[in-house]
């Protein structure tokens, strides 16, 4: 036989094995028959709801279901505290609640399968929240000097820790029993919050607020409430009993005062009230509905009226509902400058803003503006959202503003493409814009170039892109590590803004009111 002829055979007969070869190895690969099923890979925990968990993992080919464990240690020792058995696949994202509060764990998740043995463990660690089983104060189990906590009952506590005050009172076997204990002692008007313990560990948090006192001025709807405000002195308090106060006119305040509601779950109508800062006063707003129909000037619900050289005092507005006001919110059009305003926790809706803005300073300013956990909709649809002009900065040198906006809700607001979010133009400010809700907005950030915006974090956007992508000169767009998530809000129509998107609430993004 020829050489050639030999090295054909040898070299056809190599082929052919390695063809027997490739159809065994596909074969094999194709079927990658195992003796025990594959352990999940990316698992992810997060804690929910405090001490509830939400585990996901990917898909293991060959399980049929899925075990979980729970240590609560960080290193997994000694015996599992819980243990989940058959879960299948399509039941995840998997919710597991009942978890102690304030603890380090440790879970394990196994895949099964239906004739193979079990996979080696895949292992995440989290840590629980602070655990709440306090129910809100009942308002009718609050006095001046006295509150009642409450919790299910037969629930272990061993102490109430109250501030402010640092005092500590021990939970009895009755309490315990009972599920309630009365904390007495207390101060008038006063804002308190009590942590349920059991040992180190916090079982519940609440905050209240004590009744007002005999050293106010409290009055009912029936009696004049602008003949009483004109008597009021510096420091005074006016507390309103629930009800419909028709005010329907502007009247003066010149003097630094709190106008609040005597029952917070109960809150007084002011309808058709504006009111006149003068003379460097100080205001307080808290627990009260402004409500501006019937107003015949249709003026802001509040606004400064007269020019001081020295600072007015702090406005606060806390815990309160303003609506149907037609040319803002807050009017500051003269030589004025407030040491400090916030408004915190408030409700805002149907405020027109013909002829105004919504906060709406042209030659004042604030030393601080806080603006957080509000919630503002149906408003501002045809001015800017915030503008504070360079006037502010021309009447007070060398005075740098800090604006703080937080932790807001704003729901269809600014319906044009050139309405701004942040009309901003004094001369030296800071601006930090975090941790808000815009849904439903054609409006922008802002589009001039004396707007210094020192930090914007963590906002989300829902079907208002020109917060992201405006192609306007200047535009300020948000360009941090925004989300364009649907917050699923329960009933936004009907002023339900509860949160239905569960990344939003755990990134503790909008107001805390609509998270729990």
């Amino acid at each position: 036989m020829k050489p050639y002829k030999i090295f054909g055979l040898v070299t056809t007969a190599l082929a052919l094995t390695f063809v027997a070869c490739d159809s065994n190895l596909t074969t094999e690969i194709s079927e990658l028959h195992l003796d025990r099923a594959l352990s999940p890979t990316n698992v992810v925990a997060q804690v929910v709801e405090r001490t509830s968990v939400r585990l996901n993992w990917k898909k293991v080919y060959n399980a049929s279901a899925y075990h979980i464990e729970f240590y609560d240690n960080p290193a997994g020792t000694g015996t599992a505290v819980k243990r989940i058995e058959n879960i299948q696949y399509d039941e995840l994202p998997y919710t597991v609640a009942g978890l102690d509060g304030e603890t380090e764990y440790l879970v394990k998740i196994q895949a099964v399968g239906s004739d193979i043995g079990e996979s080696k463990w895949s292992t995440a660690t989290f840590t629980t929240g602070t655990e709440q089983i306090l129910r809100a104060v009942d308002p009718e189990e609050i006095t001046s000097s006295s509150a009642i906590l409450r919790w299910p009952a037969g629930l272990t506590a061993t102490s109430v820790e109250l501030s402010p005050g640092n005092r500590y009172i021990p939970v009895t076997a009755e309490n315990i029993t009972n599920g309630s204990i009365t904390i007495e002692g207390l101060g008038s008007d006063i804002t308190y919050t009590a942590r349920l313990m059991n040992g180190a560990k916090t079982r519940g948090t609440i905050s209240f607020t004590t009744m007002l006192g005999d050293n106010v001025t409290k009055i009912g709807p029936s009696e004049d409430f602008a003949a009483i405000l004109a008597t009021l002195q510096d420091g005074d308090i006016i507390a309103l009993e629930p009800g419909e106060y028709k005010i329907e006119k502007d009247l003066e305040v010149s003097k630094t005062i709190t106008i609040q509601g005597y029952r917070p779950a109960d809150k007084p109508v002011l309808k058709g009230l504006v009111l006149k800062v003068k003379g460097g006063a100080g205001l307080t707003l808290k627990d009260v509905i402004m409500d501006g129909t019937g107003n015949p000037s249709q003026n802001q619900s509040i606004f400064y009226d007269e020019d001081m050289t020295s600072a007015y005092g702090e406005l606060s507005i806390e815990n309160s509902e303003f609506k149907n006001y037609v040319k803002g919110l807050l009017y500051v059009n003269k030589k004025v400058r407030i040491s400090k305003a916030t408004y915190s926790n408030n409700l805002i809706y149907n405020i027109e803003c013909a002829g105004g803005d919504f906060i709406d300073f042209r030659n004042g300013l604030a030393d601080e503006f806080y603006f957080r956990n509000n919630t503002v909709y149906n408003s501002v649809l045809a001015r800017d959202l915030f503008r504070m002009d360079a006037g502010g900065s021309t009447n007070f040198p060398g005075i740098q503003s800090k604006i703080y906006i937080e932790n807001n809700i704003f729901h269809k607001v600014l319906a044009g493409t050139s309405n701004r979010m942040l009309y901003i133009r004094l001369a030296s400010h800071q601006i930090y814009f975090s941790k808000n809700i815009v849904s439903e907005s054609n409006g922008l950030h802002s589009n001039q170039a004396a707007t210094t915006i020192t930090q914007m974090t963590q906002n989300n956007y829902h079907n208002a892109p020109n917060f992201t992508g405006s192609t306007a000169s200047n535009a300020k767009n948000d360009t941090g590590n925004f989300t364009l998530l649907n917050p699923q809000f329960t009933n936004a129509d009907a002023g339900n803004f509860t949160l239905g998107n569960l990344d939003l609430k755990l990134n503790g993004i909008g107001p805390e009111r609509w998270r729990n």
